[in-house]
């Protein structure tokens, strides 16, 4: 089971995020984007989207950071204890923001009786496996509390760079010992990766930097002599 879940499996939630999305995109670009119901219900929206994009931007750059970067790099400037210690403070305090907005977003989409028959079952589905992931990844940050001498950080670190080198053996040997929840973790990022090219989280690999730095969109313009 460790050898498919985490030597097989993230090579095919990959594999179908990148085929399948490609496809969507192609051949039904109509559908490929957020479809927000702010116009339907805009009480709460704006705090509670704010809320949750900037916790889960914070923590997927920490995350690809945290895991990807080498021992030999981040010796230079800070110490594993220190990093996960780093990690623990500003993935907890991350993962709160990102929670509260969250659960706003879960509370509106299943109690407004508008924005509730607009939603497709993906939609729902989405938020509920967002929830479940965000609370194993604050339970993993208590459990992390037990051994802060950053050794599971190093395993996990390493199983995640040995998933991006194709040395699948070893990844398998390197996240056998950790506790279950980091394997949930791990297990239902890699399924929120796997089913993304089905719904509306394809936003999350479009959205443009220019959208930023947008200027006003300009409907009518007035006329000199007005």
């Amino acid at each position: 089971m460790n050898t498919f879940f985490f030597g097989l499996y993230p090579y095919v939630a990959v594999a179908v995020c990148f085929f399948v999305g490609w496809a969507r995109f192609d051949r039904d670009q109509y559908t490929w984007k957020t479809g927000s119901s702010q116009m339907l219900a805009n009480n709460g929206m704006r705090l509670a989207s704010n809320l949750f994009h900037v916790g889960v931007l914070f923590i997927l750059m920490g995350h690809v950071v945290g895991l990807l970067t080498p021992e030999a790099i981040y010796h230079h400037f800070i110490s594993t204890q220190a990093k996960q210690l780093l990690a623990m403070i500003s993935g907890g305090f991350f993962g709160i923001v990102c929670l509260v907005g969250l659960v706003m977003l879960v509370r509106r989409r299943m109690e407004d009786p508008r924005v509730r028959a607009t939603s497709t079952t993906s939609d729902i589905v989405v938020l509920f496996l967002l929830l479940a992931q965000l609370i194993l990844g604050l339970l993993t940050v208590l459990i992390s509390t037990q051994h802060l001498d950053g050794s599971v950080m190093v395993m996990l670190a390493n199983w995640a760079q040995y998933i991006v080198t194709f040395q699948m053996d070893k990844a398998v040997a390197s996240i056998e010992g950790v506790n279950i929840i980091y394997k949930l973790h791990v297990f239902l990022g890699l399924t929120l990766i796997l089913i993304a090219p089905f719904t509306r989280l394809v936003h999350v690999v479009s959205a443009p930097i220019w959208y930023l730095m947008r200027p006003y969109q300009i409907v009518r313009k007035k006329s000199a002599q007005a």
